[in-house]
């Protein structure tokens, strides 16, 4: 790893399974996600997520990318000052709720009562819980996607692969293909905020969905697996030390 190693992209997703949302910076706190990160999710089906004591849940429970493509088709935005999130489909607002209104959560779930009424199980359901998020890892962690990594897969593949199939936070040029593996265990900053290496990434069939087009049109998984004998792209860390990042920050090892 050389000097040029460093931030290209922040992201956040706030609600799971929909799109995501670029950032110029973030605030974290140690043991903490991007703030709004999955904090929101949609129940489809059995409606036992329990505000009072949340609890991790597989994605499987959720509208999610990974069986639900269409989700795909709805870009969103989400306004942290009045908690308001708004959806546009084909390139039209379709709607504005504030999430932590049951009023603004009732417009949400009648939008997708009828847009994904075809993939439901039951009534929508939007649930947040103060500070919880719906992450698809049951601790509270970082998303980092290796740019280098999602090149070395379109080599293989033949063919462009949009890197926000990963879903990430943190998105990093300037390593070798797959190199942040070898970073699990390991303490690493980024700009002034340090982490620690939890575990790769393994990836599942939501990354089979082009994010612009909600096209089911790649094998990503199974490329993986048939390339490098294992399904994973990325890392997951956690944050060890307060502070904000933003793109063009350098990652640093401690000696």
């Amino acid at each position: 790893m050389g000097d040029s190693a460093r931030i290209v992209g922040l992201y956040r997703y706030p609600v799971k399974g929909l799109s995501p949302e670029a950032l110029a910076e973030v605030r974290l706190a140690p043991g903490g996600t991007f703030p709004n990160d999955r904090a929101f999710a949609i129940e489809n089906g059995k409606h036992d997520f329990d505000p009072a004591a949340p609890k991790h849940f597989p994605k499987i429970k959720f509208l999610m990318l990974m069986r639900d493509e269409r989700l795909a088709r709805l870009k969103t935005r989400f306004t942290d000052e009045d908690t308001t999130l708004h959806v546009t489909l084909d390139g039209r607002e379709v709607l504005a709720a504030n999430l932590m209104t049951p009023q603004g959560r009732k417009t949400l779930e009648d939008f997708m009562a009828g847009y994904m009424a075809a993939e439901l199980r039951g009534a929508p359901r939007v649930v947040h819980a103060p500070g919880f998020s719906h992450s698809d890892a049951p601790a509270k962690l970082i998303s980092f996607i290796n740019m280098a990594s999602v090149r070395a897969l379109e080599e293989k593949i033949g063919a462009h692969v949009h890197p926000l199939r990963f879903r990430g936070n943190v998105y990093l040029e300037g390593l070798a293909p797959f190199q942040d593996h070898d970073w699990v265990g390991r303490h690493f900053r980024i700009g002034e905020v340090e982490f620690q290496g939890v575990h790769r990434t393994e990836r599942c069939a939501a990354t089979n969905v082009d994010p612009d087009t909600g096209a089911r049109d790649m094998e990503i998984p199974k490329t993986l697996l048939r390339h490098w004998n294992h399904s994973d792209l990325g890392l997951y860390a956690i944050v060890k030390s307060p502070g904000v990042l933003r793109p063009g920050d350098k990652i640093t090892f401690d000696a």
